[in-house]
């Protein structure tokens, strides 16, 4: 192939709809455990966290709900995936050794928020969220009905492999995907390019910033007991017995069962299975959907 202005438009088009084609080849699950927050900034703030608006009986004035100032903060990180392509390739037309990794670098580029977001599940156990306890932790402050802090638990303990117990009926979300820049493909393919001058290497890569947090601890409950029917059972009871601050119910729906793939048999028995070990009615067949994610293995 003659390298030339015109072919080297075409290749990056060719390149450039392998990418996006591969992209929209992915189906990401992070939406499942975490909600998309686009962001304007370096570091967004989410004083906002915390704050689960109730309607009350409209008596006297109205009551304005203020969001509380927690100071927690996400801030975007900046990351790349970059391609050279020497430029000999190109003159004898071995291009074609370039495509499946185009294609895998479309791959990557879309399931990239899936490596940010479940990861965050695990480390939930040691890492602070926007209350300053680690997000599943066993006292995190809550306010009864007279306005004194007590400790509120969504944490199971135990040493064994994480599963995590999920409310994902809502639009608040345990987890944040925060989106500044998406993944966008680009070339420094020009002959005038330095690095193509000096070193004969044409280079295609993709770009993003974005990064990922803590969202709500109310709306998940995580263990490292060994997950049977009776530890499952305990966490449906914490999880729905929760309240807010001044003793108010939250009304949570443990609805998801996350586990990584060494926990699948054991929630498939659960939440599958017609009888238990016993021979009895499993009574909690159908309580919640399973979702075994990779990203935990």
């Amino acid at each position: 192939m003659i390298v030339n202005a015109t072919n080297l438009r075409m290749m990056f088009v060719g390149f450039s709809t392998l990418f996006q084609q591969a992209r929209l080849g992915v189906e990401p699950t992070w939406s499942r455990v975490a909600m998309r927050v686009p962001s304007t900034t370096r570091t967004q703030e989410y004083g906002w966290l915390g704050e689960m608006p109730r309607v009350r009986e409209w008596l006297g004035e109205r009551v304005i709900q203020g969001l509380n100032t927690h100071g927690y903060a996400i801030r975007n990180r900046t990351f790349e995936l970059t391609l050279g392509v020497d430029r000999e390739d190109m003159e004898d037309d071995n291009l074609g050794v370039f495509s499946p990794v185009i294609t895998e670098m479309g791959r990557a580029a879309a399931s990239f928020p899936d490596e940010l977001v479940w990861p965050l599940l695990p480390a939930g156990a040691v890492t602070p969220c926007y209350d300053g306890q680690y997000f599943f932790d066993t006292d995190h402050p809550v306010l009864d009905v007279n306005g004194q802090t007590y400790s509120v638990s969504n944490w199971q303990g135990g040493n064994g492999t994480p599963w995590f117990l999920i409310d994902d009926t809502r639009a608040m979300k345990p987890l944040i995907f925060q989106d500044r820049e998406p993944f966008k493909f680009v070339a420094m393919d020009q002959p005038t390019d330095e690095v193509v001058f000096n070193q004969k290497r044409f280079r295609y890569g993709v770009d993003a910033r974005c990064n990922a947090g803590f969202g709500l601890w109310q709306i998940a409950f995580g263990s490292r007991q060994e997950l049977t029917a009776e530890t499952y059972a305990a966490a449906r009871v914490a999880m729905t017995s929760m309240k807010g601050d001044f003793a108010r119910p939250l009304g949570l729906k443990p609805s998801l069962l996350v586990v990584p793939s060494t926990l699948e048999p054991q929630a498939r028995t659960i939440l599958k299975a017609d009888r238990n070990a016993a021979g009895a009615t499993n009574i909690w067949a159908g309580s919640a959907e399973m979702f075994m994610s990779p990203w935990l293995a």
